[in-house]
């Protein structure tokens, strides 16, 4: 495992193929559940153990299993770790995993999880598979998270509602109003505002990879300053 391989799955993941703003995968949950941040922070957090778990143990039989059978068994995986998620949600956060509803178990459709088990864990050791999900899953739920705060902001004027749906009766203190407590602009809790910020997110992170590359560009065709080198030839008297 080098280090440059490392580097580029971690960049891959939360930045340069991010699942959510460049593979535009699992935009059903994306748009659905972000009104807020306490939503996208728990379904988040369970599609990305389930891309960690389920990639990892793609990898451990990624050799044991014919092209006939591999698709099935990596949905199979995949449906085994959401049922566990489902059920540890109605243990411990039974009010949230009611909020988010269906599109719990529609991890198990989400074409990033499946797409990273046929691409990566299915061809790579489990260390970098679990580091491939690790990364998938934290670029989604960073997408996920950014997202609901700006519709929660935007739409209620608050953040971290709810927050004790998810972390206990302590965290109901965590909840801020920075726009005082009577504002609304209801657009951007509804599903078009959902659309308006992902859009604006996306073009947010076309702009700064322009950028970086119009300065990169820039740099390399730069005609490098100082002195340079005379050669001389004949008699120096």
């Amino acid at each position: 495992m080098s280090n440059s391989h490392v580097k580029d799955i971690i960049i891959d993941g939360l930045w340069r193929n991010n699942p959510a703003l460049i593979q535009l995968l699992g935009l059903c949950p994306l748009l659905a559940v972000s009104s807020t941040v306490t939503n996208a922070l728990g379904l988040g957090l369970a599609t990305l153990v389930v891309l960690v778990g389920s990639n990892v143990i793609v990898s451990l039989i990624r050799h044991q299993l014919s092209d006939a059978v591999r698709l099935p068994v990596f949905v199979m995986i995949i449906a085994t770790f959401v049922t566990c998620i489902e059920m540890l949600m109605k243990a411990y956060t039974y009010e949230l995993f009611q909020i988010l509803g269906i599109f719990v178990p529609l991890i198990v459709t989400n074409c990033a999880i499946l797409g990273r088990a046929e691409a990566f864990a299915s061809r790579h050791p489990p260390a970098l598979a679990a580091l491939d999900g690790l990364m998938m899953g934290m670029g989604f739920l960073l997408v996920l998270v950014t997202l609901g705060a700006l519709r929660e902001l935007l739409g209620q004027g608050s953040l971290l509602v709810d927050m004790n749906l998810l972390f206990g009766p302590w965290a109901k203190t965590w909840v801020v109003y920075p726009f005082g407590d009577n504002y609304n602009f209801l657009v951007f809790v509804l599903p078009p505002g959902a659309f308006l910020v992902t859009g604006l997110l996306i073009a947010v992170k076309n702009s700064i990879d322009s950028t970086i590359k119009r300065r990169t560009d820039e740099h390399r065709t730069k005609p490098n300053k100082g002195a340079k080198r005379v050669r001389t030839t004949g008699k120096i008297t």
